[in-house]
């Protein structure tokens, strides 16, 4: 009985520090196409068991042909990592960024406008993919655009325990890895959807299987990340040259930086939004 209360009063403090803490939105953002793009955003909707409306609704297939591809389109069971573009077996596409609004998908590079497709058009998709494999010819082929509004291509809809996620990145921790490594760390290697500040570097650690709220919204959160190699990568470069993720190991022994959360309702979530642990 002593053990239980003795718990039951340090979990109590833990979540009192935490909801006294200014744990607050610091940055959001969501990639329209999986892992080659983000853009930076002062305000998301959020759906229940989907996740951030437009993240990750696009994909490329790599290496696969179109029946294959469409069946990957359709089916989260049916898609494997490598069979999608990523930065991991793509590096070279790091250097480039999507970006989308009312159904129009533009490649850019340095800011400059590339080429601008209507996805809800079948032959456009085609040309924005021959144009990639033009400016990237090492790239595995074919390659198809692939959209799925309702489960889109989320890193955890492709594991053995699917689901549609959000990520959440610490800014704290990222801090932490920097000092601790004595390198610049930029943030956006890790390609969050929420960055968080005002919370003790690793902290969120601990809220594994605990219920979280921003804005009144309620978050499961499920697991650490674990991260590949694409870490490696300077933002907007292919500069793979600080091993971030051996790194990574070395200091923590092991792998994660930020959580995956799953959202149980709908709403809205605005930068300087509260986080507060729900229990």
């Amino acid at each position: 009985m002593m053990n239980y209360q003795k718990f039951f009063i340090e979990e109590q403090s833990k979540k009192e520090n935490i909801n006294n803490m200014s744990c607050s939105i610091s940055s959001i953002s969501y990639c329209p196409v999986k892992t080659l793009s983000f853009q930076s955003i002062e305000t998301c909707n959020v759906k229940k068991d989907l996740g951030m409306i437009n993240d990750r609704i696009f994909a490329f297939s790599r290496g696969v042909d179109l029946e294959k591809a469409k069946s990957m389109e359709k089916n989260p069971k049916e898609r494997k990592l490598n069979n999608l573009l990523t930065l991991k077996n793509s590096p070279a596409l790091n250097k480039y960024n999507f970006t989308y609004n009312k159904n129009r998908l533009s490649l850019n590079l340095k800011e400059k406008e590339l080429i601008t497709i209507s996805t809800d058009i079948y032959e456009e998709r085609i040309k924005l993919s021959e144009k990639l494999i033009e400016l990237e010819n090492s790239l595995a082929k074919p390659i198809f655009l692939l959209k799925n509004i309702e489960f889109p291509f989320f890193d955890t809809s492709h594991s053995n325990n699917i689901f549609n996620s959000i990520s959440l990145i610490n800014l704290n921790s990222v801090k932490d890895f920097e000092k601790k490594i004595n390198e610049k760390v930029e943030f956006q290697r890790f390609r969050g959807n929420f960055y968080i500040d005002g919370l003790d570097a690793h902290e969120e650690r601990n809220w594994i299987g605990k219920t979280i709220k921003i804005n009144n919204i309620s978050f499961k959160v499920e697991k650490n990340i674990p991260r590949c190699v694409a870490i490696n990568l300077k933002p907007k470069t292919d500069d793979n040259s600080l091993n971030l993720l051996q790194s990574l190991k070395k200091t923590y022994n092991h792998f994660d930086m930020g959580i995956y959360l799953k959202a149980l309702e709908d709403g809205k979530i605005n930068v300087g939004d509260r986080v507060q642990l729900s229990q």
